[in-house]
């Protein structure tokens, strides 16, 4: 009996040492653990413009920031995500929301793209003028000449759920633009372009056509009204030279989407990533979702003839050929484009040259720089409503069809 009450003694002396242990581990952990910091402001730059920005005439507008101070300071920052919020009146009372019944009282909108950082970021003019126009309700007679518009940008920590918090605001910076009206229609589709050793003649020139291509709309998806977002995607052959994406020619690649530590992993708007380099060279098909910023590139394997020659043809050459040019050369293509000017009501298809055995018509579809159409073989002839100079573009994989107004 005494032997077995020593050893229960024993016993719970060890448990308490343990249990001692325990609480000292727990509040080591505790004193040791990071402790979030939260920043109070953080500054946007005055942009270096001269004079008013022609909203009409322009593209961009052009912001940078100072990152915040980290909203943890023990090795493991929080990233932020970066809101660019507009105002006509310098007052960031209510946010204008364009599916609320009623937006009494709104006086600024948020820019739906959202941002990781604040270097070089793009805000779109089109855009910018559009959601104006919508929040001051102007009409043709009331657009002002002169609109003094302000900008700040929002700092918040998203969780999984897209819930903020930590939210802090920018000083804000007021420039002045010259706004023009718009009969408000649906946005046009996001247009981003390819480029690389991999596409056209693999120069990574700014040339339309000779070395950069653009995107396609993907056949009855849709787009938001206002952005334009959604998805795009083109379908050619890559030989694992490398490409990237840029969102406009004339950024200095501000907009671009390129390849992170390895194929699979891309990365948007880093100066710093490297070419997309595919593991293998064949066909691929490259789909971009704006509306999620998400970029895949995935083999292809459907079938893709590849022709010696296309042309276009109708009223406008007595139905003969005029040959167009591949976009892509020393390896195999499937791009095609060429530059010519129509009268209003010149029909037209796209045809495999010196053949009918291959060709594409259709009913286009209007957009504010041209047209575009998913080419039906045998389909109705292409009808030019109005007269200009047009660069067409033309996929023979895909029968995607662009026309863009020169």
């Amino acid at each position: 009996m005494i032997i077995i009450m020593k050893t229960i003694f024993k016993s719970t002396i060890l448990l308490a040492a343990a249990g001692l242990v325990v609480f000292t581990s727990c509040k080591d952990d505790n004193e040791s653990n990071p402790t979030i910091t939260q920043p109070t402001t953080f500054v946007l730059n005055q942009p270096a413009v001269n004079g008013n920005i022609d909203l009409e005439k322009s593209q961009t507008v052009i912001l940078t920031w100072s990152q915040p101070t980290p909203y943890n300071d023990f090795n493991a920052p929080v990233v932020p995500t970066y809101t660019v919020q507009v105002s006509p009146t310098g007052s960031f009372n209510k946010a204008f929301d364009a599916n609320a019944e009623d937006n009494t009282g709104a006086d600024f909108f948020n820019i739906d793209e959202t941002y990781s950082n604040g270097k070089n970021v793009q805000v779109n003019t089109q855009t910018l003028n559009r959601s104006l126009e919508e929040l001051c309700g102007w009409t043709e007679t009331t657009t002002p000449a002169i609109q003094e518009v302000s900008f700040r940008v929002k700092s918040a920590v998203r969780d999984a759920s897209f819930n903020e918090y930590g939210v802090i605001y920018s000083n804000v910076v007021t420039l002045s633009m010259i706004p023009y009206y718009i009969e408000l229609k649906p946005a046009d589709p996001a247009l981003w372009w390819l480029i690389g050793s991999d596409i056209a003649d693999g120069s990574w020139g700014g040339d339309m056509g000779k070395c950069v291509i653009p995107m396609q709309t993907v056949d009855g998806a849709e787009y938001d009204n206002k952005t334009g977002d959604g998805e795009i995607q083109w379908i050619g052959y890559l030989g694992g030279g490398g490409f990237k994406l840029r969102g406009a020619l004339d950024d200095g690649w501000a907009s671009q989407w390129g390849q992170g530590d390895s194929f699979g992993s891309f990365v948007k708007n880093d100066g710093g990533s490297g070419n997309i380099t595919v593991p293998a060279a064949g066909l691929y098909k490259v789909t971009l979702n704006t509306k999620e910023d998400k970029l895949t590139v995935e083999a292809y394997d459907g079938s893709a003839p590849v022709f010696d020659g296309m042309a276009i043809s109708g009223s406008f050459n007595g139905w003969g050929d005029t040959p167009m040019t591949p976009c892509s050369t020393g390896w195999e293509n499937h791009d095609w484009y060429i530059t010519y000017e129509f009268a209003a009501g010149d029909e037209v298809k796209v045809k495999q040259a010196d053949s009918w055995d291959y060709n594409k018509g259709g009913t286009f579809v209007t957009y504010s720089q041209g047209m575009y159409v998913y080419g039906v073989g045998n389909g109705p002839n292409l009808v030019i409503s109005e007269a200009g100079t047009y660069m067409i573009f033309f996929n023979d994989i895909t029968g995607y069809i662009r026309f863009i107004k020169q």
